[in-house]
């Protein structure tokens, strides 16, 4: 694996501090929204990592990490269509818990690949990209994806019962 520029740094520190924000938010509101402090941090920091992603050609050309990169974009962009310019209608709420969330299940993808590609120094816990350790994180990611999806859908569906109609 080739050594960190300082681009990979910051974004990667961007990146840490934007999963933290983001886990935050989750606890703390149960989604991710652009109108609270912390999901306003965990998708400002979001943007920034994707848009650092795609200077990083560290291997090689455009790859799956540019592609998840892209990918964080469109979904910030429809999350954020649907948080405030009501993309989806009635469903809007669900789609923008569902695209926001998508987001961090794109920077858990490269954050433990990149991990367990670097770390410890000197002897990586995998090597190769195909590993099945690796595939069996992206499996338990997105299964996390789509629970937590599931959840949040459940508890807007409730609290959108609960609320008298304006």
């Amino acid at each position: 694996m080739p050594e960190m520029t300082l681009v990979g740094w910051f974004h990667t520190a961007l990146g840490a501090l934007s999963i933290a924000a983001g886990l935050y938010s989750l606890a703390r509101h149960r989604v991710i929204r652009a109108s609270n402090r912390s999901g306003a941090l965990f998708l400002l920091c979001t943007l920034v990592t994707a848009l650092s992603a795609l200077t990083i050609f560290q291997n090689g050309g455009f790859n799956i990490a540019h592609l998840l990169a892209v990918m964080t974009l469109l979904a910030v962009a429809v999350g954020w269509s649907a948080e405030y310019r009501r993309l989806g209608g009635r469903y809007a709420i669900y789609l923008q818990a569902m695209s926001y969330s998508a987001t961090f299940l794109f920077h858990m993808i490269p954050a433990i690949t990149d991990g367990l590609r670097r770390l410890p120094i000197g002897d990586p816990v995998v090597s190769e990209i195909n590993d099945p350790l690796l595939l069996g994180f992206y499996q338990l990611f997105l299964l996390c994806y789509l629970l937590g999806v599931a959840l949040q859908w459940r508890w807007l569906r409730r609290t959108a019962s609960v609320q008298p109609a304006g």
